[in-house]
Order: C-alpha cells, then structure tokens, then sequence
C-alpha cells in the first residue's frame, strides 16, 4: 500500500532500501500526522473541496486513531510503506470513498513538513521545561553551597578560590544561553508549511490560514518552496539548539567525573546512584555521568550529519531529506534522557566542606594576598614581584579571609538577577 502506487510493485531489495527505519520513526510522528491530518479535513469542508459531513466523519475517525496511538495499538506493518499510508488506509477502510478524499490538495511532502514541525515544536518545549527545572536545582544548590570553597583551575593547574556557589550557578547561567539557541529552533519550527504540498502550492483553493490557527502555529511558511526548503533546516536549527544544551551537560558531566576521583574528592553520590567493578570492590564509578557526557558529545555532532545530508541540495524535494529523520529524532531522545538523569542524580550530590584546609591549596590565595599589598598602596606590577619572590623562597603566607563582592563573584553570586533572567526569557 504506497501513496504513489500506480497498479505495479517495486523490487524488494528497492523497497527495504528506500523505505529504511521511516516505519519505526513514523511511530513517533503519527501523532502528529493526525493533529494534521484533522485541520486539513476540516479546511477542506470549509472550503467545499468535500461535504462537511465528510469533513465530520474524518475527523472522528481521525480521533479514533489518536486513541488507538496513545494507547499503543497503532501498528504500521510491512504492508504500508510509512504512518501517512497506513492512516490513509484505515480512514479508507473506515470511511470508503470519503477516506480517500483526505489527500486532495496536499502532498506526502508537505504531511512530512507539517508532522515533523509539530514534533519538534513539543519536543523543543518539552526540552526547554527540563532546562528549567535543572537550572532551578542548580540555582538551589548554589544557593545552598554558596559559602563552600573549592578550587578553580586554569590549565589544569591551582588558580584561585572558587566555590560551589559559583561552580553550580556557573551551569545554571550557561544553560540560559542554551535556551537561546532552542527558543530559536522554536521559531523556525512554528510556522506552518501545510498547503505547499510537493513543493510547488495547489490549483485547490485552499485555506491555510485556517490549517495555521488550527494546529496552533505563530504564523505561516507563506512562500510554498520556501516551506519545502525548511525541511532539515529546521531539524539543522533544533540540532544546534540541543547540541548546545549537549554542551553544557557534557562539560559539567565531566566536572563532576573528576571531582569525584579520590585525586579531587570534592563531591560524592549515593552508592545507589554509582556503579561498581566486576574485580574490585572498592569502586563506585560514575558511569551515570560518563555516559551523560558520552551521549552529549553525540548530540553535539549531530548539526554536522545534518549538514552533510542537506548540504548543496537544490530547492525541491530530494530522497536525502528522509535521512533527517533518523538523525534527529533518536537525538531528541537522547537529550530528554540526559537531562532527566542530570536532574535526577543532581538531587542526591553530596559536597565535601573542607577541601582547602589541605595546604596544598594555598598558593589559591596568591592573588588575593597580592591585592591586600596593592590595597596598602604598592604598584600592582612590584606587587607581583614581591608575591612571586616570596612563593619562590618558600616564604608565602596565604590570606585566607577572603572578600569578594562585585556582581557575579564568590561573595556576590547575584542568584536573583539568574533567576530573573530565566525567568524573562520564559
């Protein structure tokens, strides 16, 4: 059963090529097919392309549908090539004739367009709420650890005093700017493209405005090829809106891979929440945030699959283009796994209070002690010197009461400006 078919079969080895993992995925996207489905049945009742007790029965059936979906039961078989045949075969089954009147005045073109802006639009959102609730945790615990110092690196190396106020709310800011990038992923997923169908428009008089206010889009994709060009350039624009979320999660996965090393043990976990070794029993390993990191770093190469596919394409509708698909839609998976388990096992952290009383740490006050000499009125430049003579000759002694006070520092986290930026950009 083939939208196309025109009374004969392809080779089978075609067929299995052609059609690939599209019915695995396309049980991810009939949902959406429906939502769509439904506003394009009712646009063609009311423009009189068919009756409005056909435009009723079809979408009753299509609700049937839904159900059958959200329940599971909804199967594409072998038989049906993807979820746009397979719900145009039961609404013909259901309905007869009036079942295959669904299709007037649209393409599988722009059914694939219109379902897959849909999807991203709800899995973007729901990305953007998970961000949310992990910056909130973030902005809690530094608020919690604010007064807890730890080390700050730079080359690896012992810089200056940090603290797990900054450390948290650090991640906390970085994911704002990530919500940037997914807000406008949002933005270019929020415009319909039904009605352009194989790329070219309609000799229909058809009523897209109508299908825009019904499945809820901010606007239209008015140029009819320009809609057919936003395939995968919108799936390019939610890949880096993940990627740079991917980002963020990875870097700190890594943070915390390393601080809970016996060499840093800055932080620890539940052992229910660390795994162990098939040989030796004293490890509690992080694969949780191993695999956190590793799973991130993939997301982050999937903009570039994307480019690789689409890239030189000429306008209209190419076969690559259902290669997208397979890239993005596991990638959103991944990323909701990510940060649920982020979030999750953040919950549990435990810090370590003392870390700096180890006197290995000292020379993390080297700066804070040159500025009291530049403070009492000595050049910062001969500050320097006299500093760096007294680390060489062993005679450093560390100002370890610190203050710190401008915005943004370890005495002065501005938690309440974050939280407002969030807060704005939601």
């Amino acid at each position: 059963m083939k939208l196309w078919d025109k009374g004969f079969s392809t080779d089978k080895k075609i067929d299995h090529f052609t059609v690939g993992d599209d019915r695995e995925l396309d049980l991810v996207l009939a949902k959406y097919d429906v939502i769509a489905s439904k506003a394009h049945a009712k646009m063609l009742g009311k423009v009189g392309l068919i009756s409005q007790n056909e435009a009723k029965d079809l979408v009753t059936a299509l609700n049937s549908i839904a159900k059958d979906i959200e329940k599971g039961k909804f199967t594409i078989e072998k038989d049906f090539e993807d979820m746009h045949s397979k719900i145009e075969f039961v609404l013909t089954e259901k309905l007869g004739d009036t079942g295959k009147k669904i299709h007037s005045a649209r393409s599988r073109n722009d059914q694939v367009l219109v379902a897959m802006q849909l999807y991203l639009k709800d899995e973007l959102a729901e990305i953007k709420n998970q961000v949310k609730s992990l910056f909130d945790l973030l902005l809690k615990l530094a608020d919690k650890h604010k007064n807890v110092l730890l080390p700050g690196y730079t080359h690896l190396q012992i810089a200056m005093p940090s603290s797990f106020g900054l450390w948290f709310s650090a991640y906390a800011e970085s994911l704002i700017d990530d919500l940037y990038f997914v807000q406008a992923a949002q933005k270019a997923a929020d415009q319909n493209p039904l009605g352009s169908a194989a790329g070219y428009g309609s000799s229909f008089p058809i009523d897209r405005s109508f299908t825009t206010t019904e499945m809820g889009f901010d606007t239209l994709k008015y140029n009819v090829v320009a809609a057919q060009m936003g395939r995968g350039k919108v799936e390019k624009a939610t890949a880096f809106g993940i990627s740079s979320v991917a980002a963020t999660l990875s870097k700190m996965a890594m943070d915390i891979c390393l601080y809970m090393s016996q060499n840093f043990d800055f932080i620890s976990f539940p052992n229910e929440l660390t795994t162990g070794s098939s040989i030796m029993p004293h490890k509690k390993n992080p694969d949780v945030f191993e695999l956190i990191r590793a799973k991130c770093n993939k997301i982050q190469a999937v903009p570039n699959q994307l480019i690789l596919i689409t890239n030189n394409l000429p306008s209209g509708y190419h076969r690559d283009l259902q290669l997208v698909k397979e890239v993005v839609v596991p990638a959103l998976q991944d990323m909701h796994a990510c940060l649920e388990m982020m979030t999750f096992s953040l919950k549990e952290i435990k810090v370590n209070p003392s870390i700096l009383d180890d006197p290995k740490y000292d020379y993390l006050f080297s700066v804070d002690t040159l500025n009291e000499l530049v403070k009492s009125g000595m050049p910062f430049r001969d500050a320097y010197k006299t500093m760096g003579t007294a680390i060489e000759n062993g005679n450093f002694k560390p100002k370890r009461d610190i203050e710190h006070t401008h915005e943004g520092s370890l005495g002065n986290l501005c938690l309440v400006e974050i939280q407002e930026k969030m807060e704005k950009l939601f």
